[in-house]
């Protein structure tokens, strides 16, 4: 209870935050003083505040959050929303997916408008593709949203950076189906990066420059990872509050960091490649810890890395030195 309070009393004193993450929340939804407290309350439970709170406090912490600010007046169906897509978060990292994606579902069902629905959605999709399980393309947010609490105000499809982020999943997730047509959903991306670091489009910029990595347009892709790196270091990583699981803000830089060093690998550029395989290495271990299957996937990326690199010099044995390196990162 006392870091319940101390979260609180620091969101009250400080009603007009000057950290970055509460600037990009405010420009999207005003602001309001439920608001500060609850992204002041997911930004300790996630982890910006240090030493780190446990996952049991933090979901404590969340939890109360959720409770009090119910029904406070304007503004706090919005803290609401952004506390359950903390809490889907923190279940996520803590390995209960299944619970994650109830949560991400709940917070759909009540979403207080399209771009908490849209980042539900979006976190829904990233951990069904993460569990392998078959998805259908055809399937937007409005889908999975009861009827009954549609209104005017809750339409999604005239908002140019929703419709990108929703386009930029429906084309990774043909992608990864082996679906040719998965460059459709990225057609009209005239300017990718319009919304990024503002309308917390991250994800869809790097969902393309993993299509365009795919499809062998080095040079763009790498203005797409690079572009996304850029923007992701500037942020505080526990402030994007309208994305959630495996579509966080600190899982985006994962992903480009370590999409970029393969990459890096793939044009010859060796050296480059393992300097930023590397920090995705340390990145996953930070994040997740030494044993989770993430650090393995990076791990993986490395000894292809060293492969590739063995055999454009004609010797096996530098591969078998750096690859055993990079094994005793498992053990």
């Amino acid at each position: 209870m006392n870091s319940i309070r101390s979260a609180l009393a620091r969101a009250i004193l400080s009603p007009n935050p000057r950290l970055l993450w509460a600037r990009h929340y405010a420009a999207s939804a005003g602001g309001t003083q439920p608001e500060s407290v609850a992204a002041e309350m997911v930004r300790y439970a996630l982890g910006g505040d240090r030493p780190r709170s446990s996952p049991e406090e933090a979901m404590r912490i969340l939890e109360q959050g959720a409770s009090n600010l119910q029904g406070g007046g304007e503004g706090s169906a919005e803290a609401v929303g952004m506390i359950m897509l903390a809490m889907s978060t923190l279940l996520y990292r803590s390995g209960r997916r299944q619970d994650a994606m109830e949560k991400l579902k709940a917070t759909q069902q009540v979403a207080p408008s399209a771009a908490f629905r849209v980042a539900a959605w979006e976190a829904t999709m990233g951990l069904s593709m993460e569990a392998y399980q078959d998805i259908n393309t055809s399937v937007s947010p409005d889908d999975l949203v009861d009827l009954s609490i549609k209104d005017d105000n809750m339409k999604w499809s005239n908002q140019d950076h929703l419709k990108s982020r929703v386009n930029a999943i429906k084309g990774l997730i043909a992608l990864i189906n082996g679906e040719t047509e998965s460059a459709l959903f990225f057609d009209g991306y005239k300017d990718p990066f319009a919304g990024v670091g503002n309308e917390h489009t991250e994800n869809a910029v790097l969902s393309y420059g993993e299509y365009l990595h795919c499809v062998g347009d080095y040079p763009l892709a790498t203005q797409m990872y690079e572009r996304v790196l850029e923007t992701t270091s500037m942020e505080d990583m526990s402030g994007n509050v309208l994305a959630a699981c495996n579509m966080a803000t600190e899982e985006v830089s994962l992903g480009a960091t370590c999409s970029y060093g393969q990459l890096l690998s793939h044009s010859g550029k060796f050296s480059e490649a393992e300097d930023y395989l590397t920090r995705a290495l340390k990145k996953a271990e930070e994040q997740f810890g030494a044993n989770h299957p993430k650090v393995g996937i990076v791990l993986t990326c490395v000894a292809r890395m060293y492969k590739l690199k063995a055999k454009s010099e004609g010797s096996s044995s530098i591969m078998v030195q750096e690859v055993s390196k990079y094994l005793l990162f498992l053990f």
